[in-house]
């Protein structure tokens, strides 16, 4: 057998089985019995949802994960990556066009295959916990917009990419580290104000006792606000949250109106103190330059299988490509992939409980915003007690009742 075959094989089933322990293990460890930090806020009645919630989310997720295993493996060993080449190239066409072809070929078959699992997750589970608002017009709109997006600016990467491995040598991937950092800092400062808003409405939040108490806060931390908006999160789903984005003039603080309509004004303002914590703290530089040195790494270990003949035979490819180089590297990283995604998520746990320090600190409302993380919890059914091989694998954000204990603890200090 092919050595890049067995090591791509080996990547697919070790990944599909690491997710198999991981979330079979995540719904063992679930405690029936309700913590007790959450008794003033959680019905058992509720509590046993949340546990029926995540049982049957991770079991349509390992389902979908086992379907598309098996495709993927099938579709390799058949050579569909070939018959997709051949097709491509029969426009005859130059190398760009034809990697373009190539990608969106591929790209739209995965794209195809994904919906009846997206369709399914939004309009039976989501709605049978009572989540889902999405209608099914706005379903096929927002895959509509989203795959223009995608066609424009992986698009633009794509080609630019392309030509700089055809054109530049040696120094490609670093000409193409550059272009692609140039492209993701111009997204930072025009996603807010151009694409995010093709999704959901923005409005600026009315004058009142919530904008005053925000505005007055901000004041206090020197803090310029540039914009805090209300969005319609409602309009597909009931799930509630808060989030900060932007650079400069574009940077904006966005309330989901379900996240306003069940919280009090200093829940609200704890949790905006949160989001100012990540900008004061320099969260969201570090993680930016993280995110470019990255992709440094990522371009560098790309540029030394470009057309390497043995990686082609395990997709029984005829013919050498660049366009085709970059689908095929893409399996080889996984592991390096998961190894960064790892540590990312280590420091993002860091950074978090940083935030809820910072939060507690400035705006010293600890109860309010032990509160607000109660009620995010419950109102999303949220999985109380992880794994802790899934968190550490896989959580961004830590736990709740680790969160809460740390907000405590920042409380006992501040005595």
């Amino acid at each position: 057998m092919n050595v890049y075959l067995a090591i791509i094989l080996a990547i697919i089933l070790g990944q599909y089985f690491l997710e198999l322990i991981v979330e079979s293990s995540n719904i063992r460890h679930a405690k029936a019995t309700l913590p007790e930090e959450f008794s003033d806020v959680y019905s058992p009645e509720d509590y046993k949802k949340s546990q029926n919630y995540l049982k049957e989310k991770t079991r349509f997720s390992l389902t979908t994960e086992t379907i598309l295993t098996v495709i993927t493996i099938l579709f390799i060993l058949s050579g569909g990556f070939n018959f997709v080449d051949q097709l491509a190239r029969s426009l005859d066409m130059g190398p760009i066009p034809t990697g373009l072809v190539f990608s969106a070929i591929l790209l739209l078959a995965i794209q195809a295959l994904s919906i009846p699992f997206a369709a399914y997750h939004t309009f039976t589970i989501e709605a049978k916990y009572g989540f889902n608002k999405t209608t099914i017009k706005t379903f096929i709109l927002d895959r509509i917009k989203s795959w223009i997006i995608a066609a424009i600016i992986l698009g633009i990467a794509f080609c630019a990419i392309l030509w700089f491995f055809e054109k530049t040598g040696g120094l490609a991937w670093f000409y193409c580290w550059i272009g692609l950092t140039l492209m993701q800092l111009f997204l930072v400062f025009i996603a807010p104000v151009l694409i995010l808003p093709l999704f959901n409405k923005y409005i600026p939040l009315e004058q009142g006792d919530l904008k005053q108490a925000i505005e007055d806060y901000a004041k206090v931390q020197n803090f310029k606000l540039q914009g805090i908006f209300k969005m319609d999160g409602s309009r597909r789903s009931t799930k509630s949250n808060a989030f900060f984005t932007g650079f400069g003039k574009f940077k904006r603080i966005a309330l989901f109106d379900t996240l306003i309509e069940k919280h009090t004004t200093e829940e609200l303002v704890s949790v905006i103190a949160h989001e100012i914590g990540h900008y004061s703290k320099k969260h969201i530089i570090k993680d930016l330059l993280i995110s470019i040195l990255t992709n440094g790494l990522m371009l560098l270990i790309l540029s030394k299988f470009i057309n390497n003949p043995g990686l082609f035979a395990a997709f029984r490819m005829e013919k050498l490509s660049i366009y085709a180089s970059l689908f095929f590297f893409s399996f080889l990283y996984t592991p390096i992939n998961l190894i960064i995604s790892i540590l990312g998520n280590v420091l993002s746990r860091k950074h978090e409980f940083e935030a809820d320090a910072y939060a507690i600190e400035t705006y010293g409302k600890p109860q309010a915003f032990i509160a607000a993380l109660k009620k995010l919890s419950v109102n999303n059914l949220s999985n109380l007690t992880p794994h802790p091989l899934k968190v550490f694998l896989e959580y961004s954000h830590p736990p709740v009742l680790q969160r809460i204990r740390a907000i405590k603890q920042v409380k006992q200090l501040l005595k």
